[in-house]
């Protein structure tokens, strides 16, 4: 017991180091952007027509801190973020928190329910893949995983709409109806948000699961020839009761350990569709933020918040695989 504490306690603390090594990045690449804050929001307020001088840049770059140290700026900003405050966005002028609120929520459910879907289809289709004798199945499987890597995920999302369009009359953009949109929460809403939602979680999961057939099929069939599966069918183990046993079990570890992975490459991929989908969520404020306000304090809390996400996704599944597995168990007690 105190071994696996001990080993909770350093993934715990390598979990923490790494959060806050990417604060630092991020926050890094904020500064390296040409001019501060100051300068951009006064520069926009100058393209509506107000008059700036050096005088306002100054005093607004005092009050917003930019004439502090960058490492005194920099652990402050980490500081807050870590008790999820990130100050105001740099164009829009609310708070961040405010802004991104259920936002950035609906955005992580909606990857987090993309990579469900993903491994729910791709678990049994790879582990069938890599077992079937049968060719017709074999290869009608493998067409469908390189169609699902071969086909990006913003050119279906264009056609399933186009298709929506001609057929029903609905394009299915946006994650709620005109009425629902800015109305509170209710059964209703949620209905309605559910009735669209499947959308977005369709298409992220598309090529997530196609590549996660071909690693899974790839690691079945690896794990089928070893040693130690001929072995259980000598003792007479056979059937499915071998296959969940003994290659499957063990092939599925390193599935577990690439979720963090998965949801940022899901994630990555969540701006483009959203701007596809007229999705409004974090991913839609990141594009905003980064290709065309140039609001890097709303992009940069976007970012820490996506991997502090992850971080807490691999810290828990670093968890239950020290519990589920005996090779790492043993690993750790010894």
């Amino acid at each position: 017991m105190y071994q696996f504490a001990r080993f909770a306690l350093i993934r715990a603390l390598l979990a923490l180091f790494t959060l806050t090594l990417v604060s630092f990045i991020v926050f890094t690449l904020m500064e390296l952007v040409p001019g501060d804050c100051a300068e951009r929001y006064l520069a926009f307020k100058n393209s509506q027509g107000a008059a700036i001088s050096v005088a306002d840049i100054e005093a607004e770059r005092i009050r917003l801190g930019l004439d502090k140290p960058y490492v005194q700026r920099w652990a402050t900003w980490i500081a807050n973020a870590f008790r999820g405050e990130f100050g105001d966005s740099c164009i829009l002028r609310v708070n961040i928190s405010q802004l991104l609120g259920q936002k950035f929520w609906l955005s992580l459910g909606i990857c987090l329910s993309a990579l469900v879907v993903a491994y729910a289809i791709a678990i049994p289709v790879g582990i069938i893949s890599a077992t079937s004798r049968n060719p017709f199945l074999n290869n009608s499987l493998r067409l469908v995983s390189y169609l699902g890597l071969a086909l990006p995920n913003f050119l279906l999302a264009l056609i399933i709409m186009l298709f929506s369009t001609v057929v029903f009359g609905d394009s299915l953009t946006g994650l709620f109806s005109a009425e629902f949109r800015d109305a509170p929460w209710s059964p209703e809403r949620v209905q309605d948000f559910l009735s669209r939602a499947w959308l977005p979680v369709f298409i992220l999961g598309w090529s997530a699961t196609a590549f996660a057939i071909q690693t899974v099929r790839a690691l079945m069939s690896d794990e089928i020839g070893k040693l130690y599966v001929t072995a259980a069918a000598a003792r007479g183990v056979s059937g499915r009761r071998l296959l969940l046993r003994y290659p499957a079990k063990h092939a599925l570890t390193p599935i577990i350990n690439s979720l963090g992975f998965d949801l940022n490459r899901i994630f990555n991929e969540l701006p483009i569709v959203a701007l596809i989908l007229t999705l409004t969520e974090a991913g839609s404020l990141l594009i905003e933020a980064l290709a065309r306000s140039n609001d890097q304090q709303l992009a940069g809390a976007i970012i820490f918040m996506l991997t502090a996400s992850i971080v807490a996704i691999n810290f828990i599944t670093d968890i239950a695989l020290a519990l589920t597995d005996p090779r790492i168990r043993r690993s750790i007690v010894g």
